[in-house]
């Protein structure tokens, strides 16, 4: 009872403190004198008394310490603590009071872990109370009820000596009328750190601020000039609005000496909401995106807060190199993605923000390596892997935290965050509590690492890859405490990495059976990388026809790039439905250069021409194809002489064009032919179509008619052509036959002339040909004048 009543202290009147502590005594009076007179006492006798003098309404009360000024105290500061007391019983408390208690120095980690675990454990080992002057009286807590407390104390009352972390207690006692004497109903744990004077060697301390994201942008653009992009959705435009979760962290990191770790995809993807770009919604269709000035500025304020402080950039997406290196190297091609998501990075960094971004460190997901993750993060060309001490433990008896560094061999360096640090700000840091009792335990465990040993080391904080707005507000606290305390100072990654490794540190590569099994289930599978392959070959087989390449290659090299993100961890459906619509995409537009569909042709004829014709819907020509044409029955249906022809095709954007092949038929009856195209390579392009050619029949007999009709022809005119020349014959007769070349006759002058003219007149009107084509007649018609002498008239 003693014990306890130095636990519970007094409150802030006298006389109720000497009427507690004399309540106290007498109290314990007749409790000692009957232990001393009872030493046999029975075990229900005992059992009753350690009833009665357990405080049972322990815990009843929530103590909560919203706020703890200053983080960091020196001499001559006032301590602040602020917060709030809520009663849970059933009952109400009276006669309490909020004091302060100030317990020994905490010399190790793991002893400043044990008390955050058990922070509001009321039977915990504390100091004295304060001086009642610097608690808060209650003269009644309705259940339910919480009422707020603030104590101010003189750095010179708390009773601290030399330097280190202290707990302190925050106590609420009281009593009820359950059990009306005086106990100790509530409290809560804390850390006050105290290094008052600059540390001789102050502890290096890197913060990794990493501006990351999910996956937003598809593979999917506009068929415009400027490729339009479509995002998947507008959550990235609430991220990056004010107030969002990514303009927090840019605006809180501004201030701060971090190192700033970026995935290019997000500064991609901002960048690219500057201009035009689509929103896709519901029902598969897009909408116009409308937060171009919100991207401006948020990049903007990006472009300054890294202007003085080192930029490490990731693989392009942040590929998950666990999940890759246990599922994914077994596939081929998974490595080369890797490999491309580093080569982007620097133009896709440097351009937009304006810095020149360090490229050789991997981040593995927690931190956690094993020999295969260290072997695919190197692959790509980083020799710095980011580990956590978690995962990368020391197998030595060091009694103290190593510096960061680490060489693995092979060049490469094992950069070993401190798992401690770096997994405080997970969890909910939206209440004021939370994060106060975040910071002063970062704070503590900071200041007792310092104090291990007299060699400067180099600490690395590496948080959660996507803090939310609250936590990355807490982050900010922290980190303000630390630049200001007198233990620390601010060194960037790379100067971290390059620092002298420890010689006692382990630099043994953590084996595989040693990966958290938790991380493992969050992998992508192997199916999710196969998936991959199965679409870079369909885009390589795509890209050579194409007049243009780079308008499908970067948009869908990116997004394999993004579906291999870190991001996918706990989200196994939506990466798989990420994946399925790249690809889906990707069959939409091969689709768009094709055959098209034929119906049976008929041949007539021993040789003809058969047209294919080949459409393009692209926006974009297409070339480097072959168009083969297959007869599969040669001896029927040959084309251009062989099984099959082929033809060179190049089609500009939205056009269609018929390639024509000559065939020849050697006998009757139907044959298939079957037209596909190939790329230069000798690939198949694009489904098949298969159609039939009937070749009909062809007769001798057909022929002989065709033959005798030729010939007829032939005699007809060879008729026309001898009649007249017998008449032209004729004519040159008669006027031979005429004296003086037929002039006139003697005996009647002008007779014989005249009437050789008019016959030939006469001739010509009465036997001219009624039609061009009529026959000139063999003999010409008898005349009726009388014969002249020596004229020979036939009858």
């Amino acid at each position: 009872m003693a014990e306890a009543a130095d636990f519970q202290g007094t409150s802030a009147s006298p006389a109720r403190r000497w009427l507690r502590r004399t309540g106290t005594l007498f109290a314990g009076v007749p409790l000692l004198a009957g232990l001393l007179q009872l030493p046999a006492a029975s075990p229900a006798g005992a059992t009753a008394q350690s009833t009665r003098q357990a405080p049972s309404g322990a815990g009843s009360v929530s103590v909560s310490v919203n706020s703890l000024t200053p983080s960091t105290p020196t001499e001559g500061d006032t301590v602040t603590v602020s917060g709030t007391v809520t009663n849970k019983g059933g009952k109400a408390v009276t006669d309490a009071h909020v004091g302060l208690r100030v317990g020994p120095l905490l010399n190790t980690r793991s002893g400043i872990e044990t008390v955050a675990r058990n922070s509001d454990d009321v039977q915990g080992a504390v100091g004295p109370e304060i001086d009642d002057k610097y608690s808060q009286e209650f003269e009644r807590l309705a259940p339910g009820v919480s009422q707020p407390f603030r104590i101010s104390v003189p750095t010179d009352e708390l009773s601290l000596g030399k330097n280190g972390v202290y707990q302190v207690a925050v106590a609420l006692s009281g009593q009820t009328s359950a059990q009306p004497w005086q106990q100790t109903l509530g409290v809560r744990h804390t850390f006050l750190p105290w290094q008052p004077e600059e540390a001789d060697k102050k502890t290096r301390t890197t913060f990794l601020w990493p501006l990351i994201s999910t996956v937003h942008t598809t593979a999917e653009t506009g068929s415009d000039e400027q490729q339009t992009p479509v995002l998947r959705d507008d959550v990235l435009a609430k991220e990056i609005s004010p107030g969002g979760r990514l303009d927090r962290m840019v605006a809180l990191g501004k201030d701060l000496d971090v190192t700033w770790v970026v995935d290019p995809d997000l500064l991609a993807s901002v960048d690219a909401m500057t201009e035009s770009y689509e929103v896709r919604s519901e029902g598969d269709t897009t909408t116009a995106g409308r937060h171009q000035a919100v991207a401006k500025r948020w990049l903007a304020q990006v472009q300054s807060a890294v202007a003085d402080n080192e930029v490490v950039a990731l693989p392009f997406g942040d590929p998950d190199l666990a999940s890759l290196a246990h599922n994914g190297t077994s596939v081929t091609g998974s490595l080369s993605h890797l490999k491309e998501a580093t080569d982007v990075v620097v133009n896709t960094v440097e351009p937009i923000l304006h810095v020149k971004p360090t490229t050789d460190f991997a981040w593995p997901v927690n931190g956690a390596v094993d020999p295969s993750i260290v072997k695919v993060a190197t692959s790509a060309g980083a020799d710095k892997v980011i580990a956590r001490s978690d995962s990368f433990r020391e197998t030595g008896d060091l009694s103290y935290t190593p510096s960061a560094a680490r060489p693995i061999g092979g060049g490469t360096t094992a950069v070993v965050a401190d798992a401690r640090l770096s997994t405080l700000f997970q969890g909910d840091m939206t209440k004021a509590s939370t994060t106060t009792s975040t910071v002063q335990r970062f704070l503590a465990q900071s200041l007792t690492l310092s104090l291990q040993t007299g060699r400067q080391r180099s600490i690395v904080v590496a948080p959660q890859r996507t803090p939310s707005a609250s936590q990355a507000q807490t982050m900010a606290e922290v980190l303000k405490a630390v630049q200001d305390g007198n233990w620390s100072e601010s060194q960037d990654l790379t100067a971290a990495a390059k620092a002298k490794p420890d010689p006692a540190a382990t630099t043994e590569v953590p084996s595989a059976s040693s990966y958290p099994s938790s991380l493992r289930k969050q992998e992508l599978p192997q199916s999710a990388f196969e998936q991959i392959a199965r679409t870079q070959d369909k885009l390589d087989k795509f890209q050579v026809i194409l007049s243009d390449p780079s308008r499908v290659v970067t948009p869908f090299g990116r997004a394999l790039n993004r579906g291999m993100s870190v991001s996918w961890r706990g989200q196994v459906a939506e990466a798989a439905t990420y994946r399925s619509g790249v690809e889906a995409y990707l069959d939409g537009l091969l689709d768009q250069v094709k055959l098209i569909e034929k119906s049976e042709t008929k041949l007539s004829g021993r040789s003809a021409t058969i047209p294919v014709t080949v459409q393009n819907n692209l926006v974009q020509g297409v070339e480097h194809l072959t168009l083969r044409l297959t007869s599969t029955n040669p001896t029927r249906l040959e084309i251009e002489g062989a099984a099959y022809g082929e033809q060179p095709v190049t089609v500009s954007g939205g056009h269609s064009q018929s390639v024509k092949f000559t065939t020849s038929a050697n006998a009757n009856g139907r044959a298939t032919v079957i037209a596909q195209l190939y790329t230069q390579d000798g690939q198949k392009y694009g489904e098949p179509v298969t159609f039939d050619v009937k070749v009909t029949e062809i007769t001798a007999t057909v022929m002989l008619v065709i033959g005798g009709g030729v010939l007829l022809l032939v005699l007809a005119g060879f008729r026309m052509y001898t009649q007249r020349k017998r008449a032209a014959a004729r004519e040159v007769l008669e006027e031979k036959r005429a004296p003086d070349g037929g002039s006139e006759d003697p005996q009647n002058p002008g007779a014989p002339a005249v009437r050789l003219t008019k016959k030939s007149e006469d001739c010509s009107e009465t036997d001219a040909p009624e039609q061009p084509s009529d026959p000139v007649p063999d003999t010409a018609p008898e005349s009726a004048d009388p014969s002249g002498t020596g004229e020979r008239v036939d009858r």
